[in-house]
């Protein structure tokens, strides 16, 4: 059986604070892109466990892979017989785009499909959450408000079918103690759900990502990328989680991909 995990964009982050647990608590609204990956899974003939990947090449060991940490973390629990898994990647590694979490559960909707175990939407939720903090988003994967490790998920009622997408990653990579590095962590004087709800033509002044301002100084192309993006023509853009992928979201179809020829670069109504 194949899935198709999808990315994610972030309307806005604010660092709130820094938890006991050396966490930080965050507010952002999370809302589902169609750049998708393809996983499979299928029951080992062989009773022994693969793992292979294709597509983009992911660094590290596989056996960090939240696919398979997703896998083992239900075998243990349901008694599971060994598997063979493919992951296709499509979507870039180190951009704010959520493409590993969702791999994580998406791997847990799949295990649920192919094993039949019925997991609700909340228990699957559960299981999502011991693998990282965005990964629990995209069980429901519908627009929501993402609080406390990003983990704990709030619907909010947003649309923005009709809008065009353009999503921009220059050749930068930023990781997580970078973005975090020099982060001042402060309450904003407007709640997140309360800014989302005014006119997409009003949250160039209000909806903020509080990683942009080291970020843009470190790396000043993004900057430029984002300006590039209000100069022709989107109502809003924004880096995307902690980076570095800069999205613009316009009232029509914009091509743009020759001022970007040297960046990863993807377009599409949403």
């Amino acid at each position: 059986m194949v899935i198709f995990p999808n990315a994610k964009i972030n309307l806005g982050l604010s660092v709130l604070k820094k938890r006991s647990d050396g966490f930080h608590q965050i507010e952002s609204v999370m809302y589902p892109i169609s750049i998708n990956d393809a996983l499979e899974l299928i029951i080992a003939r062989d009773e022994k466990f693969g793992f292979s990947s294709s597509g983009i090449n992911i660094p590290g060991k596989s056996e960090n892979n939240l696919c398979i940490k997703a896998w083992k973390l239900l075998q243990a629990t349901y008694n599971l017989p060994e598997v063979k898994i493919h992951l296709h990647k499509v979507i870039p590694m180190g951009a704010g785009l959520g493409g590993g979490s969702a791999d994580g559960a998406c791997m847990i909707k799949l295990i649920d499909q192919v094993f039949g175990l019925n997991l609700s939407v909340g228990r699957m939720e559960d299981y999502a959450r011991q693998l990282g903090s965005d990964c629990a988003f995209f069980i429901n994967n519908q627009a929501a408000l993402a609080y406390d490790k990003g983990d704990q998920l709030k619907p909010v009622e947003l649309d923005l079918t009709g809008y065009f997408l353009i999503l921009v990653k220059p050749d930068v990579h930023i990781n997580t103690a970078e973005a975090y590095a020099g982060i001042i962590p402060k309450v904003p004087e407007t709640p997140m759900e309360e800014i989302i709800r005014f006119p997409i033509e009003e949250w160039k002044d209000r909806l903020k990502n509080d990683f942009e301002t080291r970020i843009f100084k470190t790396h000043p192309i993004l900057s430029e990328t984002k300006e590039i993006l209000y100069q022709t023509g989107a109502v809003y853009a924004s880096m995307t989680g902690s980076g570095s992928a800069i999205y613009g979201l316009f009232k029509k179809e914009v091509g743009l991909k020759d001022r970007f020829s040297n960046c990863y670069y993807w377009s599409g109504w949403l």
